[in-house]
Parts: structure tokens; C-alpha cells; sequence
């Protein structure tokens, strides 16, 4: 039944590649688990003990709540996805509950850092350079995540009107402004694109390999870390803080918040409101620094 589930989640719900090889990894692995435990060979015919039994060993073996959560959240689809389907008559995820963690403010990149790292004299002047520098200006100017970077193509960008479409989860689309440096530096990159792999074709991926290959994950987080080492402090340094940083230097600046709701693609107002904890922050550090009573 789990490879039934992961094609209901790849091609009717169209989870992101990510999370179905998440899901599954974490089903089979719950299923592994009972299977030696209790001598369960198939994971529908477990019971909420069983179940339970599982967390609980994932928590000793030192596993973060985020973590556990995670695959708890992969047991209760799983399940809700056999009880829709009528394989089972009651859920035994129902009184499973998520493990309480401990809120923590996304990370950011400071401006004055942000500066240092799309400085011009940073990057080589080669395609790879360019490339390189494409990748983390796209990422800090536009906020959008490794998954969508990676899938974007030529065509999708709109030069005349200053804005690109971007296809995130589910295929939601959403169009995102340009702005005239990015722009600027798109047109650059365009001319070191094509010397390189001649004429560009609109069906081609915005981002490429030396070989001119679509761009894969590990490569970006490779581009973004070594230029990240150079200048930030942060303890992560992957795309997605990029994507903190978009999100965190608008809303210190003013912008509404609804509209980097919408910039970034987020579904619901609660996953943007966690950056404004950050403003709140700075606003905080204000206070105490130029208030008389603080």
C-alpha cells in the first residue's frame, strides 16, 4: 500500500519530488521498524500502540522534534489516505501527537553581509562565475525556493514587463517582479549563456551546469555555501536562507505583509508572520538603544 500512496501523492496531489521521497523513506522505515519489532508485515495492519512504539524509538535515538514530526505527519497521510480508500475502518494515527518544539526565529543574512556577497568583484568573469552569481542574486532578489530556481526556464522569464512566472508547490503559479539590477545582470548573463552554449532556446533551464545540464540541488547548495563562507557568519548557509533574507529585509523595510505572502507562494498568512518576529526583533534592539527608559 505505500507504493499506492506515493503514487496518489506524486500524481494526483502533486507533492513536490522532495516530499515524496521523504514520505516514503519515512513509511518504509516505520514499516521496517514494526516489521522486526512485532513481526507486522504490512504497516496498514498496525495499531496505534505499534505506531507509538515507533516514536518513541525515534525519540531515544536522539532524533530533533522537527524530525519526528516530520514522519509522524508522513504516518497520519498515510493512514487518512487508507481510510478514504476504505483498506482500513479506523485510523491509528488519530491520538499520535506532535512533539512540542522550541520556536526559533529563521535566520538571515544582515544587509551590509547581503552587500558583500552579490559584490561584482566577487565573481569570475566566466560563464561559471556568472552562473554563479545569477544563482545568488536570483535566490536573495527573488526569494524563490532551490526547487524553483532549478525548474525555471528561459521562457518563464518576462524582460519587457520586469517580471518572471514561477511554478512552486502543487504547481501553484505565481509571477514575481524583477528588479532593474536583476534585470540588468539577467541580460549579462544571457550574453556569457549563449558564447558558451550558443543560441538560447526558450525551453532551455535558466540555471546549468558547466555541461549545460539542468541545475540539481546539490550543485546550488555547493554555489551558495562557498560564497556564504566568504562573508556571512551564519550557522546554515543554504538557498533557503537566502529565501529567509528576501523575506526578513522586506518586511524590516515596511512591505505589507500579504504581498510577501504572496511573493514567496506561502498558502497561508501563519507561515509568513514567522519573519515578522524578526522585525520585531530589530525594532526591540532600537528601543533599548535610543529610548531614555529602556
Amino acid at each position: 500500500m505505500i507504493d499506492s500512496f506515493i503514487n496518489y501523492l506524486e500524481y494526483e496531489k502533486r507533492s513536490s519530488p522532495h516530499t515524496v521521497v521523504a514520505y516514503r523513506k519515512d513509511l518504509e522505515q516505520a514499516a521496517e521498524f514494526v516489521a522486526i519489532s512485532f513481526e507486522i508485515k504490512e504497516l496498514q495492519q498496525c495499531t496505534h500502540p505499534d505506531l507509538r512504539a515507533w516514536v518513541i524509538d525515534l525519540v531515544e535515538q536522539g532524533l530533533s522534534a522537527t524530525t519526528v514530526n516530520r514522519k509522524i505527519a508522513s504516518l497520519k497521510s498515510f493512514f487518512k489516505f487508507l481510510l478514504r480508500s476504505r483498506v482500513i475502518s479506523q485510523d491509528p494515527t488519530y491520538k499520535l501527537k506532535s512533539l512540542k518544539k522550541p520556536k526559533k526565529l529563521p535566520e538571515f543574512v544582515q544587509e551590509t553581509t547581503i552587500e558583500s556577497v552579490l559584490e561584482e568583484s566577487v565573481y569570475e568573469p566566466t560563464f561559471e562565475g556568472q552562473r554563479d552569481r545569477m544563482v545568488m542574486e536570483f535566490l536573495y532578489l527573488t526569494g524563490v525556493r532551490l526547487s524553483e530556481l532549478t525548474a525555471l526556464k528561459w521562457r518563464d522569464l518576462n524582460l519587457i514587463e520586469d517580471q518572471v512566472k514561477v511554478l512552486g508547490k502543487r504547481n501553484k503559479e505565481r509571477i514575481i517582479p524583477l528588479t532593474r539590477i536583476l534585470k540588468k545582470n539577467i541580460i549579462l548573463y544571457s550574453k556569457v549563456f549563449e558564447e558558451r552554449f550558443s543560441k538560447i532556446e526558450g525551453n532551455a533551464y535558466f540555471i546549468v551546469s558547466n555541461r549545460g545540464e539542468q541545475a540539481y540541488s546539490m550543485m546550488i547548495y555547493r554555489i551558495v555555501r562557498h560564497y556564504l563562507d566568504l562573508f556571512a557568519q551564519n550557522t546554515r548557509r543554504s538557498p533557503h536562507l537566502l529565501r529567509h533574507t528576501f523575506a526578513t529585509h522586506l518586511l524590516n523595510k515596511g512591505a505589507d505583509l500579504n504581498a510577501v505572502k504572496d511573493l514567496l507562494g506561502h498558502s497561508s498568512l501563519a507561515a509568513t508572520q514567522v519573519y515578522t518576529h524578526n522585525s520585531m526583533e530589530k525594532l526591540k534592539a532600537v528601543f533599548e538603544q535610543a529610548h531614555p527608559k529602556a
